[in-house]
């Protein structure tokens, strides 16, 4: 119901180069290796150590770890032979880093061994940390945030305070602030709306449950619906307000005081750049379209006829005594009474209304080499259209594809092309009345004038002797060229225009 925020694809647009690599997923095949669960308890460890400020580790010093905190999971028990292995194969998935440890060799013989320790690298321990939120995540636990509207009006007001006296730091702040608010925001609202959708297309609901829940639910997603209403025109009026203090300025002040050393200015400022435009892409709908925040409310008020469609659907359910589990009970008992084979699939084919299998037929390719009378079985394959196989209809182009339009656009060119032309009519007007001469035209009227001249130029027919006279119209404005004995001279406003033998009258 809600689309994916706009703040995530333009942030994430400016780190494409960081997904190309995809080798990247080898650091999350111990999920799927035969001892994932050990390999888990083993980066357990590790976080563990993490926390008490102890970063390298040995396979000796991990297995006395794990036996603290397996809490009796077999998969914990592990010594510190059976943890070497798997801590050299997390190293193979670049998971963990090694390192070669000296110190621990009590002897020349011990020396002479391999001691290696080994600590998180930093992609693995992103991808440690993943795969617990995954674990811990409960899917049931989802919510809308609209408590999170008012914090987003307030550092709004105080963006535009930092900005307008020029604090790079409480910029940075609230930018980041504003951005993560933001984005927690969507993310609830998306989870929020999938666990609904899966509420009300499942086929067992359990009406206790749910007539429990219904009414805090439905009030839930009214309040939400409600606050959006009420602050959308707010926050459209404060990101407006934090514009007209300048964006180019806060966007140079916040990457100033953005701390990613490591990345360049240019990047930081697009990174920044392409955050406010996602968080204004929220509440300021663009030119021809909604903004995110009234499709978020679209989905909630359609996300409450659902619920009350599925609360219809609950009651007469109870109230009829007849539900899809009952519905299955029976059905199962008519199959278990038919008499025959032929009687079970004639009431497959009544309750299911599957068709028969579909046979076509067609040319082959190398007709000349493959007979017709052999099997499809064992002729090779034929390429045949999904129209063909999905319908048994031969494909045909389809109907025109519909003609877009963007109203918006061709509305604007319209009122700057009418702007124009009136001030055009507006400049020939002036000619008319005040003339060419002593004084200077501006803009527009030279532009005027010069049209009018490449039209009574173009109209001299160029033959031998001396030419009478010729005009040019624009506008109801008529200019006429005369033989003159001297040269004139008209000021405009790029520069002095002399005619040679020509005078010029404008009415």
């Amino acid at each position: 119901m809600v689309n994916e925020t706009p703040t995530r694809d333009a942030t994430a647009s400016t780190r494409a180069p960081a997904y190309a690599d995809t080798n990247r997923l080898k650091l999350f095949s111990f999920t799927v290796a035969e001892k994932r669960a050990e390999y888990l308890w083993v980066l357990r460890a590790f976080d563990h150590a993490r926390a008490n400020y102890t970063v390298l580790l040995h396979s000796g010093t991990v297995a006395q770890i794990l036996e603290k905190i397996g809490g009796g999971d077999p998969a914990a028990q592990l010594s510190s032979a059976e943890v070497a292995p798997l801590l050299d194969q997390l190293h193979v998935w670049e998971i963990l880093e090694r390192s070669y440890d000296g110190t621990r060799a009590a002897s020349l013989a011990e020396y002479r061994n391999r001691h290696f320790v080994y600590q998180f690298g930093q992609a693995g321990y992103q991808v440690y940390r993943s795969v617990e939120d995954v674990l811990a995540a409960r899917l049931d636990n989802s919510s809308l945030s609209r408590l999170a509207l008012a914090d987003l009006l307030a550092d709004m007001s105080e963006l535009a305070e930092a900005n307008r006296t020029s604090d790079g730091d409480l910029i940075f702040r609230k930018l980041k602030r504003l951005d993560s608010t933001l984005s927690d925001m969507a993310d609830r609202a998306a989870h929020f709306y999938l666990t609904l959708g899966d509420l009300v297309r499942t086929t067992e609901v359990t009406p206790q449950a749910f007539l429990s829940h219904k009414d805090a639910l439905l009030t839930h997603m009214r309040e939400f619906s409600s606050d959006l209403a009420r602050y959308a025109p707010k926050l459209k009026e404060a990101i407006e307000h934090v514009e007209s203090t300048g964006v180019d300025r806060m966007i140079r002040l916040a990457a100033a005081s953005d701390e990613r050393v490591f990345v360049p200015m240019t990047e930081r400022e697009d990174d920044w750049m392409a955050r406010w435009r996602g968080l204004t892409a929220w509440f300021v709908s663009a030119e021809s379209g909604i903004s995110e925040s009234e499709r978020l409310r679209e989905g909630t008020m359609s996300a409450i006829a659902a619920v009350l469609a599925l609360l219809r659907r609950v009651t007469e359910t109870r109230k009829g005594g007849v539900s899809r589990e009952s519905q299955l009970r029976h059905l199962a008992g008519w199959f278990a009474a038919t008499p025959s084979e032929d009687a079970a699939h004639a009431l497959f084919q009544a309750v299911f209304d599957l068709g028969r299998p579909r046979h076509l037929s067609m040319v082959h390719p190398d007709a000349d080499i493959i007979s017709h009378n052999r099997s499809w079985w064992d002729a090779p394959p034929v390429e045949i259209a999904r129209t063909l196989a999905e319908t048994g209809r031969p494909p045909s182009p389809g109907l025109p594809g519909k003609v877009a339009r963007n109203d918006g656009s061709i509305r604007r060119l319209r009122e700057e092309q009418l702007a124009t032309q009136r001030t055009r009519s507006a400049a020939a007007q002036s000619l008319a009345s005040n003339g060419v001469y002593e004084r200077e035209l501006n803009e527009q009227e030279t532009e005027v004038l010069l049209s009018l001249l490449n039209a009574a130029l173009t109209a001299r027919v160029p033959v031998v002797g001396r030419v009478k006279s010729s005009t040019g119209s624009e506008n109801g404005v008529k200019l006429t060229l005369s033989p003159s004995d001297g040269s004139t001279t008209i000021k405009t406003a790029r520069g002095r225009m002399h005619l040679d033998g020509i005078e010029v009258s404008v009415r």
